[in-house]
């Protein structure tokens, strides 16, 4: 099997963890070249050493991991600690990182990677999109590098921060106008899909039943989770949103989708962040985006529970 060259952005985040543990129990499948941390659910000296602490307990201490931008391209940061806790990954008890954060900022890191690798890569985006949009606006060239860009964001109904935006892309609506319009392979996953993969008590039970520290890490950052994101959306638990961008690229039969135009309003202060999708391309608005509208929640946590039990 040809591993994929992957580099994960993330801003953990409770569910941005669970999909980093995902991704670290996949090495047969990735080919994991870094890890770049960005501000969103949490603030960036937090979001970098979360992934470091997530890292730690995976026990995958050779990934690099990189800050990036500790704030929105132009509007005022937005943080999501009513939602995951004050440190960003309350409900468990993490290991303390060894591994050092790597001094090279990550925008610079992605745009050397794009350059240098190999083979294209594949950046699997799980929050606010303001490092990727920077590197594109320094070194526009890199977009014919890279293979594909798997994002969670936006809604296709209501949002979960406004009516009308969903979190990651609300946060920074202007970076996410940028990856949209860059001309990239891109695959949306938006809320309409994640909300359709619900931590239940039994599919928490079963992580907890892997008996590991990593199961019972998981199990405990999603319980905390669920209280709140889950209660807020009216469902019996956590939404996996950043988890399925991983599920997707380790096995896509699971999720269901088509080409779309998708735009991202910026102009509006009612709907600013808003994903405004078209199902129907014309010749003047083509289609920009592959967007996810289904997926086999089952399939997913199966897929989530087995992978875990390997770390």
């Amino acid at each position: 099997m040809v591993r994929r060259p992957l580099i994960i952005d993330c801003d953990p985040g409770v569910d941005d963890a669970i999909a980093l543990l995902l991704a670290l129990a996949s090495p047969d499948e990735f080919d994991l070249l870094g890890i770049t941390t960005v501000a969103g659910n949490v603030p960036l000296h937090l979001t970098q050493y979360n992934a470091r602490r997530i890292g730690q307990l995976a026990q995958r201490w050779e990934v690099p991991i990189y800050a990036g931008c500790p704030r929105p391209i132009l509007r005022a940061p937005v943080t999501a600690e009513h939602v995951h806790g004050q440190t960003g990954l309350d409900g468990a008890t993490l290991p303390e990182p060894t591994q050092p954060l790597l001094p090279q900022h990550a925008v610079d890191f992605l745009i050397h990677q794009c350059k240098v690798a190999p083979a294209p890569i594949t950046l699997a985006t799980l929050g606010p999109l303001t490092n990727l949009a920077v590197a594109l606006v320094q070194a526009p060239e890199i977009a014919q590098t890279i293979d594909h860009v798997v994002t969670m964001g936006g809604a296709l109904g209501r949002g979960n921060v406004t009516p009308s935006a969903e979190f990651n892309l609300y946060a920074d609506p202007h970076a996410a106008r940028i990856v949209v319009e860059a001309g990239l392979n891109l695959t949306l996953i938006p809320l309409d899909v994640t909300h359709q993969v619900i931590t239940t008590p039994e599919r928490l039970a079963a992580l907890e039943s892997l008996g590991t520290p990593v199961g019972q890490a998981a199990a405990g950052l999603l319980r905390y989770y669920g209280q709140r994101e889950g209660e807020g959306n009216g469902v019996a638990g956590a939404p996996l949103h950043d988890p399925c961008v991983i599920a997707y690229l380790l096995n896509p039969d699971l999720f269901s989708g088509r080409p779309m135009h998708l735009a991202i309003e910026t102009d509006s202060p009612l709907c600013l962040g808003r994903t405004v999708a078209n199902p129907h391309p014309t010749e003047s608005t083509p289609a920009n985006a592959t967007i996810l509208e289904a997926v086999h929640g089952d399939g997913v946590y199966r897929l989530l529970t087995e992978r875990l039990a390997r770390l």
